[in-house]
């Protein structure tokens, strides 16, 4: 059996989890999440704690219970801290701004890019060059940031560009005569 599929997930004080035959629901301070239920994974909740456990022995059904755990422990976790990535922007003149649910970027362009935020997803931007990503769903935010990091990818020779404020960019060295 998958070895994180063992593990409970632990339902904190304040996080409600509802399991229903096609779905999971989790509701907590920072919002509701669901997940739709897979046949291969039995799902038992236990007081405070999830248990899940394949239905049968086959291969697809314990790599599924382990794959489920992780992601209703996910939303357990999204529901009640949250999620964030933080994005660095790199270059001269490079500036972000954040209006509402839009996030305004000026990274070199002749036009500056604008961004719109879907439902439960926050953008800050504690400075001009910094860019923070909040949300309960760790997917969405992930993407969200991916996707505002496709605006201008660091280059690999001077290094500017928009990344992850841990992404290390290697830099090239330039042609020699």
């Amino acid at each position: 059996m998958s070895r994180i599929g063992k593990l409970p997930v632990v339902v904190p004080a304040g996080v409600e989890v509802a399991v229903k035959e096609d779905q999971i629901s989790v509701k907590g301070a920072l919002g509701a999440l669901t997940l739709a239920q897979n046949a291969l994974v039995k799902i038992d909740n236990n007081s405070g704690s999830l248990s899940f456990t394949p239905v049968n022995d086959s291969r697809e059904a314990n790599a599924m219970s382990g794959t489920m755990r992780q992601l209703v422990n996910n939303m357990v976790n999204g529901v009640s801290k949250g999620f964030e990535k933080k994005l660095s922007l790199i270059g001269v003149g490079y500036k972000a701004q954040a209006q509402g649910a839009k996030l305004n970027l000026s990274v070199g362009y002749s036009h500056p890019v604008e961004i719109e935020m879907p439902a439960g997803i926050k953008v800050e931007t504690p400075t001009p060059t910094e860019i923070l990503i909040k949300g309960a769903d760790r997917q969405r935010v992930g993407q969200i940031a991916s996707e505002v990091r496709a605006v201008r990818p660091p280059e690999p020779y001077k290094g500017k560009g928009i990344r992850y404020a841990d992404e290390k960019v290697v830099i090239k060295e330039t042609k020699k005569k």
